[in-house]
C-alpha cells in the first residue's frame, strides 16, 4: 500500500501527501511501536525511506508527516534529503482560539451575552479539541438545566463548562516541544548509514592468515 500511494503521488503529481499520526506508521526501529511485530517495522520503515529517496529530484511531490509524539519517530526519516524541516505547530493564540470557537459555535444558538472573544481569552494553551469540547459542553450543560425550554446557551453555561475544562497542553509539555527540533536533527545525523560498511568495520584477514 505503501509503494502504490507514493506511485500514484508520482502519477498526479504537483501534490501533497499528509501522513497523519506518522510515529504509528513509522516508529523508531527497535521501540516495539504500533505494527506489532519488529520484522514489519522495519519493513514499513525501509520502504517509505526508499520512496522517500526516491523522490528527491521529483520536486512535485511534497511530503509532509504530523505527529504529537516526535520523539518516537525513526531518526531515519529526518535526515537531509527526507523530511528536511521540521516545524513545530504550538497551540493557538487568542485570535485563533476565537476563530475555532465561532467554528464549532456556529450552530449553536448563542445568547446576547455570550463573548466569544473573552473565552478565547480565558483559554490559553487550549488545543482545537479543547476548544470543541468547551463548546460541547457548554450546550449540554443548557440541556440539562433547562430541557427543552433551553433555547439559547448563555455566558454563564460557557462559565460552568470552563470549570470542568483544562488545557491538555501544559506550559512542560510547550517547552518540551519547542526544544525538541535541534535535539531531533542531532539524533539523525549521529545514526549510522543503513546498508553501507562504514570505514574501520572491516578487517582485512590476509595478513593474518600468513603470519599464522
Amino acid at each position: 500500500q505503501i509503494s502504490r500511494l507514493f506511485a500514484r503521488a508520482r502519477q498526479v503529481a504537483p501534490c501533497v501527501v499528509f501522513i497523519d499520526e506518522i510515529d504509528s506508521l513509522v516508529p523508531a526501529r527497535g521501540s516495539g511501536g504500533s505494527l506489532g511485530e519488529p520484522q514489519v517495522t522495519a519493513r514499513v520503515v525501509n520502504t517509505i525511506l526508499a520512496e522517500m529517496d526516491g523522490m528527491e529530484e521529483l520536486q512535485s511531490v511534497v511530503l509532509i508527516g504530523a505527529t504529537n509524539r516526535p520523539a518516537l519517530v525513526d531518526p531515519a526519516l529526518l535526515r537531509p534529503g527526507r523530511f528536511d524541516e521540521l516545524i513545530y505547530v504550538g497551540t493557538p493564540d487568542e485570535p485563533g482560539r476565537e476563530h475555532i470557537l465561532k467554528i464549532h459555535a456556529s450552530r449553536m444558538p448563542l445568547a446576547k451575552d455570550v463573548d466569544l472573544g473573552k473565552i478565547a481569552a480565558d483559554t490559553d494553551r487550549f488545543t482545537g479539541a479543547d476548544l470543541e469540547d468547551v463548546v460541547r459542553r457548554a450546550g449540554l450543560i443548557a440541556i440539562r438545566k433547562r430541557g427543552a425550554d433551553a433555547e439559547t446557551v448563555t455566558a454563564e453555561d460557557f462559565a460552568e463548562a470552563l470549570e470542568d475544562s483544562r488545557a491538555t497542553v501544559t506550559p512542560e509539555m510547550e517547552r518540551e516541544y519547542e526544544k525538541m527540533k535541534g535535539e531531533l536533527k542531532k539524533r539523525a545525523v549521529q545514526i549510522e548509514p543503513i546498508g553501507f560498511i562504514a570505514p574501520g568495520m572491516l578487517e582485512s584477514t590476509r595478513d593474518k592468515k600468513h603470519d599464522e
